[in-house]
């Protein structure tokens, strides 16, 4: 199957994700090390699931643009939303793990850290992190991949993550350099219990969202009027009393079944002027979004599209 422009540039930018976050697991676990940082081994974990979560999304970017077979009627997208709503939980297990963690460590008297170590990590951490989800969120946009857009999400929270134990190092530091060497003992699993709390929000929306796909939950109402009323404008010419639509999202594919419930008035001579109005309907709403797929049905009893 050839590979268009957007597949190509799909995988080129998870690729990219992919390296930056194998470069990043090293880097952390090196300055984790040398500085005895919790926080930042913390950073160091969480990139190291961020690059298997990479390969694996590599994966299934090849996955979802192949064609519907035998086994899989309607096509791989389905496997998306899944893809995301497992990272959206693993990234939500890793927040609470921290949280937790720093507790203990805060009960225990804190935490010693090489804070010039951790100053120098943090630097290139946020430079890096926020780097990298401005380049993909910005190359991403115009590619109508979920898949880049979580990774986006994924690269800033690592860059929250890196800014925050940059901003709190700098204050320990600070705190130290100036006697206050005890309280500087807290920043360290302070600062991660923040961390932890307040990145939950990102993941949590990312897992609503996935599951209302895996679930097949209808998008939202805004999206099912512009739907609605650009059906109205290609059926103008059609007499009927009412157009039933039922939508359902999975990844990339907004998939379409309209029941189209027809005045009595209505008759054709042939199957071509039907297929005349398929076609108009569909190329009105790809114009809007090429990713829908449609079912149209043509009936006159409003039972059969309950």
């Amino acid at each position: 199957m050839a590979i268009g422009f957007h597949e190509r540039k799909e995988r080129q930018l998870l690729r990219l994700s992919l390296y930056v976050a194998f470069l990043f697991v090293v880097v952390s676990i090196v300055f984790a090390i040398a500085s005895g940082s919790s926080a930042i081994l913390f950073d160091g974990v969480y990139s190291l699931i961020a690059f298997f979560m990479a390969l694996l999304t590599l994966k299934v970017a090849s996955l979802v643009q192949r064609p519907d077979d035998d086994r899989f009627h309607f096509g791989y997208t389905a496997i998306e939303p899944t893809l995301n709503l497992f990272k959206s939980l693993i990234i939500i297990a890793i927040c609470l793990y921290a949280f937790f963690s720093s507790l203990i460590s805060l009960i225990e008297g804190g935490n010693v850290s090489e804070y010039g170590i951790a100053i120098v990590y943090g630097v290139f951490a946020t430079f890096g992190c926020f780097g990298v989800s401005f380049y993909m969120r910005r190359h991403g946009n115009n590619l109508r991949s979920d898949l880049v857009m979580v990774d986006a999400h994924t690269w800033f929270i690592d860059g929250v993550l890196s800014a925050s134990i940059l901003i709190g190092f700098i204050v320990a530091y600070t705190l130290n350099l100036y006697g206050y060497s005890t309280l500087a003992l807290y920043v360290d699993p302070v600062l991660l219990m923040i961390l932890g709390l307040a990145l939950l929000p990102i993941p949590i929306k990312i897992l609503l969202a996935s599951l209302n796909e895996v679930i097949n939950k209808a998008p939202p109402e805004a999206v099912t009027t512009v739907i609605e009323k650009k059906l109205a404008k290609s059926l103008s010419a059609v007499p009927y009393q009412h157009v039933e639509v039922r939508i359902s999202k999975q990844g990339r594919d907004l998939y379409m079944l309209v029941h189209i419930i027809v005045d009595k008035s209505f008759s054709v001579a042939t199957i071509s002027e039907l297929d005349a109005i398929r076609k108009d309907c569909e190329r009105d709403l790809r114009e809007w979004d090429p990713s829908i797929m449609m079912d149209i049905l043509f009936i006159q009893d409003p039972k059969l599209a309950d």
